[in-house]
């Protein structure tokens, strides 16, 4: 089995660390489902990572220069999982940037900063051409993996919910209701890229996207880590539990 994706397919911040430079967890979902079927796992996945720095590009992270993750799959690979694409429309580092800033407004000395921040990066919604460009490096992945590895069944797993339409602003969401509007918008265009590529790949789908929406970010039981000192690596992704949930998701997929 072989694991290629981002951050959300790595586990930042959940413990055990499997590679500190690519804030990789031995927890995460891929290490799970090797797991549950006694498979030999690559995991190539790094934070950060975009459906480029997958296929033909190298990437530096933490101080350490890590080869196109696609060189990990290999003619005898069965299984590969894709977890992308959301750093190609700027999805977390986005909600990172917005959610720092207004943590940043509330103290004097750092508002000017703030204000500079905001003024630097607003958020614009997704454009068509920006979706359709993401469905394109997600399907140049699993091309690339079937020329790789002709026999591998092909995983694509989106992004399990950062908010949700029960998410509202509140000190632990450092974010305005416009602000989590447009976060939505941007996960509905990236599972519909996720969707797309299916298609048009014949990828298998998990739609993490579609798992219970009452762990989302300022819910009871969130699982999704928040904005504090201790995540500062891992803000507004997966924790543990929703690693288990993905998971158990593919597991099923796999199972049919």
């Amino acid at each position: 089995m072989v694991a290629l994706g981002s951050s959300f397919a790595a586990g930042p911040g959940i413990k055990p660390v499997a590679n500190r430079s690519a804030l990789r967890s031995e927890r995460n979902y891929a290490h799970l489902v090797a797991a549950h079927f006694g498979a030999h796992l690559t995991d190539a996945t790094v934070s950060g990572a975009t459906t480029s720095t997958i296929v033909d590009t190298s990437q530096r992270m933490l101080g350490t220069t890590f080869d196109p993750q696609i060189s990990s799959v290999h003619p005898d690979t069965d299984l590969v999982t894709i977890t992308a694409a959301g750093n190609d429309l700027g999805y977390l580092p986005s909600m990172i940037s917005v959610a720092t800033t207004y943590r940043l407004e509330r103290h004097w000395v750092t508002r000017a900063v703030a204000e500079r921040m905001r003024r630097r990066s607003p958020l614009t919604a997704v454009t068509t051409e920006q979706r359709t460009a993401a469905t394109d490096g997600l399907v140049r992945i699993v091309e690339g993996v079937r020329q790789r590895a002709p026999q591998a069944r092909v995983v694509l797993v989106d992004y399990f919910p950062v908010v949700s339409q029960d998410t509202a602003p509140s000190a632990n969401v450092p974010l305005s209701a416009d602000d989590i509007a447009h976060f939505r918008a941007v996960a509905a265009a990236l599972s519909t890229a996720f969707a797309d590529a299916s298609a048009r790949s014949q990828a298998d789908l998990v739609a993490a996207s579609s798992l219970p929406q009452n762990h989302s970010l300022g819910s009871p039981d969130p699982w999704i880590f928040g904005l504090h000192v201790r995540t500062l690596m891992c803000p507004f992704h997966p924790t543990a539990d929703a690693m288990r949930a993905v998971a158990d998701r593919i597991v099923e997929v796999l199972a049919t």
